[in-house]
């Protein structure tokens, strides 16, 4: 440091007034080598022209005294004090490098009523007024250049950073400073990090935050190591923006390479950063205080290094703009005294210490003036001076801008910035959001198939309609088959809603679209497959009735179970309305890079309809519908073997619940798996839908539509029972068509063998009767009137046997009983006299006159244990039981003989 003091002989004040005009002759060449290397090796030629020329020349030669620090605190601390002490009175105190020396001096400065100036010392600790309020610079502080950062950044809109702060007390401060001034410009720090002696963990962390604009605190031995963290992480290029220190030597990548990265990988991550630091020279050639441009002094100071041999140092302009300040200072100070002097009447006029302190103090802070680095001028001891910016291109720093800290103005050069892309880095990942919807293409063919699905049912429908009283559509309960249409058609309908998400329909549309396709497929399902259980439960009843009672199942029973499922349905779906209804979510994934190349990330997401409690929900939904398909399956198992005209289409409904539970349960799991793809989940789910209504329908009517074009009176044909000869073969077909009815019931079977056989007796009792009457015809044929008239009844007696007759089977017995009656009855073949009795009998007269008889006996008693209908009704819907003969019929003839 230099301190500035006057002679001891000249302790008056008013001789202060003329202290400096010109250097002291004695002064030194150059610096002793004591001082540290970065103060400047000369001093300025000459001081400021104005000052008074006439006062006395042993006024006019001040002391400057160099006190030696050697930047150790105890050293400094015994000079400044040795100074004070011993040496003469002190003015001022230029000079401080060290930071934490100069920190020390100048907290004491105001006890002495001294005014230090440092052209050096950078470290922000000194900005604090409260605690060094005599310190002033004229070198800005490390401080300085965050008001330049920020405002670079608001230039090019970066509004999101982040710090990588080597862990120092001044970075530290540097960074603290920094954060202050980035949330008064509202710029968002991504992420601080801090780091010791190995940056890599923190570069990584940056990069995991997705920081691109990333601001450095840390000198050049720890630079080489970042740059060679950022090659290895990819962190350089057109995606990032590094922002360092600029005050690092010349060609520091080589002398600071400490790193395994190779000096071609560092220029390659390095390529493009920009260096921040104050401005040695001011760039405008303007003549200063001195007469001289800065161009012109930094001629004459490289002049003076060549001829004195020294390096030079980056703080010479601050220096000699620093002896400019106190010249000036000084200057004012005795100005001022000598007017106080003028006003003084009694020419009597001092001062103490304090009132120059002060009065050195507000000159300071009133310096203004142009000088070699640029406008001088203090703001809270603080320089306001000019901030440069440099770009690293192609292995050299190149100047691009800089910051006028007193106007607050960023001036970048034209075409200097070069950045590695077509554009500046964004500040970030700009993601954009890409909804997962469903491809119109797809949306567009499965809705066309959907369409043909529901005109298929609509023609379905129209045949239902127009044939409902055509006798096989109505075995076939013509009112559960409309509910079946109308549920697959509700089925094909919700394929419509499925298909919609949010780039065809708002939010809130997108909603209600949630409840109202879960009602629709619900209900659907229910009603489609509710009319099919239905419709198979009532062939699985009548099939299994092991009494053989009469049961008569209508369609209002079965519209009343097919009401009481969709109830439940309906109490369900109400309450999960009201309890936890059903809302839009939006599920976001991963990003993904952009197919494009650009500089973004997509950011898929997809909107799903859910609730808070949305696996309980489904899980009753799915309970419920899997035992509705367990029951079906049942039944269809059941039934399997089921051939009945009347019933006719159980083994096409079995077939639908076979193939609509896989499908279920397949289109369930790969709905379920795939709900992160919307365009295969929609796919499977229309794709189930579609098949299970379809097939559905096609099973239930298409049989119908053949029968009924390719014979249409398939359903009023009876059906028959063929004998044969062989009674062996006959007790065969007889017992295993016993055994098909129902094997498992063994009772049942000997029962029905035990009736069988009783039957049979009967039978051939009555057919012995009926020989005995032949023979008697055939003895005396004058009784023909009264045989006719006593065994009329018996005839009737043998007919009445039957449970249900078929009306083609009574009429063959009303046209075999009219046609022929003299033959049979009243008279004999001429022929037949002379036969013996036994020749008679198994004559093929006779043969065929008792199978004419026996054949519609016993197919009568046949048909209504299987569908048959009485041959007394006159409609084929009136039933059985409505004849008269039927009603005083005991219930053991009602049995299913077969073989006969």
């Amino acid at each position: 440091s230099f301190s500035l003091s006057l002679p001891c002989s000249l302790s008056p004040i008013p001789s202060l007034s003329p202290l400096f005009l010109t250097l002291p002759p004695s002064l030194p060449p150059s610096l002793p080598p004591s001082l540290p290397p970065s103060l400047p090796p000369s001093l300025p030629p000459s001081l400021p022209p104005s000052l008074p020329p006439s006062l006395p020349p042993s006024l006019l030669t001040p002391n400057l005294h160099s006190l030696p620090m050697q930047c150790d605190n105890a050293k400094g601390l015994r000079a400044f004090f040795d100074a004070i002490c011993y040496g003469p009175k002190h003015l001022m105190i230029f000079g401080g490098v060290c930071p934490s020396v100069t920190s020390i001096i100048a907290e004491s400065l105001e006890g002495w009523n001294l005014v230090q100036l440092s052209f050096a010392a950078t470290t922000p600790v000194l900005a604090d007024k409260k605690k060094y309020p005599n310190f002033f610079r004229t070198v800005p502080s490390d401080n300085a250049v965050n008001p330049a950062v920020v405002k670079f950044l608001n230039f090019y809109n970066w509004s999101r950073v982040g710090t990588l702060t080597q862990d120092v007390q001044r970075f530290s401060e540097v960074r603290n400073d920094l954060t202050n001034e980035l949330e008064k410009a509202d710029i968002q720090i991504a992420d601080t990090e801090s780091f010791s002696n190995d940056p890599c963990v923190n570069v990584k962390k940056l990069k995991d935050n997705d920081v691109r604009i990333i601001i450095g605190q840390f000198d050049e031995n720890l630079a080489s190591k970042v740059f060679c963290c950022a090659y290895n992480l990819n962190m350089y290029g057109s995606k990032y923006q590094w922002i360092i220190p600029g005050w690092y030597q010349g060609n520091w990548w080589e002398q600071a390479n400490s790193t395994n990265c190779t000096t071609r990988k560092l220029l390659t991550a390095m390529e493009g950063y920009i260096a921040v630091d104050f401005e040695p020279l001011s760039a405008k050639q303007v003549k200063g205080i001195s007469g001289r441009t800065p161009k012109e002094y930094e001629r004459e100071y490289s002049k003076e290094l060549q001829q004195k041999g020294v390096e030079p140092s980056k703080y010479h302009g601050f220096a000699y703009d620093g002896i400019w300040v106190i010249a000036k200072t000084l200057t004012r100070v005795m100005d001022l005294l000598q007017h106080k002097e003028r006003q003084d009447m009694h020419h009597n006029f001092t001062v103490d210490d304090r009132e120059v302190g002060k009065l050195v103090l507000d000159v300071m802070n009133e310096t203004n003036f142009y000088g070699v680095t640029g406008q001088v001028m203090f703001r809270n001891g603080e320089r306001m001076g000019t901030i440069k910016f440099t770009q690293f291109q192609e292995g050299q720093e190149v100047k691009v801008g800089e910051y006028n800290a007193i106007a607050d103005v960023l001036d970048l050069i034209n075409n200097t910035m070069r950045f590695q892309g077509v554009e500046p880095p964004k500040d970030r990942t700009f993601v954009r959001l890409q909804r997962r919807n469903i491809n119109v293409p797809l949306y567009s063919i499965l809705s066309v198939i959907t369409i043909l699905g529901m005109l298929m049912a609509g023609a379905f429908l129209f045949f239902n309609i127009k044939n409902r009283n055509h006798r096989l559509i109505k075995m076939s309960s013509p009112y559960m088959n409309n509910l079946i249409i109308l549920g697959g058609m509700l089925s094909y309908s919700s394929i419509f809603l499925f298909g919609l998400d949010g780039a065809l329909v708002s939010d809130k549309e997108f909603e209600a679209l949630c409840t109202v396709r879960t009602w629709i497929l619900i209900v659907g399902y229910t009603t489609a497959f509710g009319a099919m259980f239905a419709k198979t439960w009532r062939v699985h009843a009548i099939f299994k009735n092991v009494k053989m009672k009469k049961k008569i199942i209508k369609d209002q029973k079965l519209l009343i179970i097919v009401g009481g499922m969709l109830l439940i349905d309906l109490c369900i779906l109400i309450c999960w309305q009201i309890v936890d209804p059903l809302k839009r979510t939006v599920e976001e994934y991963s990003l993904e890079a952009d197919p494009q190349g650009q500089d973004i990330a997509i950011r898929p997401f997809l909107e799903h309809c859910e609730n808070t409690h949305m696996t309980i929900w489904l899980g009753i939904v799915y309970a419920y519908k899997g035992l509705l398909m367990l029951f079906g399956c049942f039944l269809a198992w059941e039934t399997r073997n089921v051939s009945i005209p009347a019933l006719n289409d159980s083994k096409y409904i079995g077939m639908s619940v076979y193939n609509v539970g896989i499908m279920c349960i397949i289109g369930a799991a790969v709905s379920f798996l795939t709900r992160d793809q919307p365009n295969v989940q929609f796919c499977i789910v229309a794709l189930v839908i579609i098949f299970c209504s379809t097939i559905t329908l096609c099973l239930v009517f298409v049989p119908k539509f053949i029968t009924m074009r390719t014979n249409p009176d398939a359903a009023t044909q009876n059906r028959r029972l063929k004998f044969n000869t062989n009674q062996k073969k006959e007790d065969s077909k007889m017992s295993t068509s016993v055994t098909s009815v129902n094997q498992a019931n063994t009772s049942r079977l000997d029962g029905l063998q035990s009736d069988n056989h009783r039957l049979r007796m009967k039978i051939t009792e009555l057919d012995k009767e009926l020989e005995e009457v032949t023979m008697q015809l055939q003895d005396t044929p004058e009784k023909t009137p009264y045989i006719k008239q006593n065994h009329y009844g018996d005839v009737n007696n043998i007919l009445s046997i039957r449970n249900f007759t078929d009306e083609g089977e009574k009429s063959i017995l009303k046209n075999h009983l009219e046609q022929k009656p003299q033959a049979q009855w009243g008279s004999m073949d001429p022929s037949r006299i002379n036969r013996g009795p036994l020749e008679d009998i198994n004559s093929p007269e006779h043969i065929q006159r008792r199978l004419s008889l026996q054949l519609p006996i016993l197919h009568h008693a046949y048909l209504p244990s299987i569908g048959g209908v009485d041959a007394s009704c006159t409609s084929p819907n009136a039933s059985p039981g409505s004849s008269p003969r039927h009603r005083h019929m005991p219930p053991s003839y009602r049995v299913m003989v077969s073989g006969l």
